[in-house]
């Protein structure tokens, strides 16, 4: 069931379709030694924007110690749980 004003409730995804993610400030950067960048919510309610190879936006909320793993040519890894809502 979607948090009211949070969006959709959805768990561990990929995606390969990232055109650009916009982090709010509520994240801390670790480069991991393969390449990727992990970014580590440091509060709930951090959120990102982004946008896909499709056009569509979202807007992607996390409770602390959520993560996202930013990868080569459009990859991302989203940790569960996280929600998204359609902009």
């Amino acid at each position: 069931m979607a948090a009211k004003g949070k969006g959709n409730r959805e768990n561990q995804v990929y995606s390969n379709r990232v055109v650009r993610s916009e982090f709010d400030k509520n994240w801390r950067i670790v480069i991991t030694g393969s390449g990727y960048f992990v970014y580590i919510a440091k509060r709930n309610n951090a959120q990102v924007t982004v946008l896909l190879t499709t056009g569509a936006e979202k807007l992607i909320t996390f409770n602390k110690g959520g993560k996202v793993f930013v990868g080569s040519g459009g990859v991302s890894h989203y940790t569960k749980p996280h929600w998204v809502k359609n902009l």
